[in-house]
């Protein structure tokens, strides 16, 4: 079974950053990013294939946010910058271990991490 551990979310100002990391234990085939805040649906950040390092984003947060994987390390971080207030959400990791793609919906993730908590401020 895939466990996923997360850290790195906090309190930050509007146009400050942040880095999340998603340690990861077992096989990988794509690895997501998803975040919801109160009263609205999860929705996706970013995604990546693990072993090519190919990466998708939100069209929400392109420009802003970048993921990379260190994958000797076997973990996943999310480099968050220019933060809005919009951004304040639940962030979670998540995993897919089928290569037959990297799903889009975050119904189709097996694996999740517990969450870490990102507040931005005015």
């Amino acid at each position: 079974q895939v466990q996923l551990v997360e850290s790195g979310g906090g309190s930050v100002q509007a146009g400050g950053s942040l880095r999340l990391s998603c340690a990861a234990s077992g096989y990988t085939y794509c690895m997501g990013w998803f975040r919801q805040a109160p009263g609205k649906e999860r929705e996706g950040v970013a995604r990546i294939l693990t072993r090519s390092g190919n990466t998708y984003y939100a069209d929400s947060v392109k420009g802003r946010f970048t993921m990379s994987r260190d994958n000797a390390k076997n973990t996943l971080y999310l480099q968050m910058n220019s933060l809005k207030l919009e951004d304040t959400a639940m962030y979670y990791c998540a995993a897919y271990t089928t290569t037959s793609g990297c799903p889009l919906n975050s119904a189709d993730f097996p694996y999740w991490g517990q969450g870490t908590q990102v507040t931005v401020s005015s």
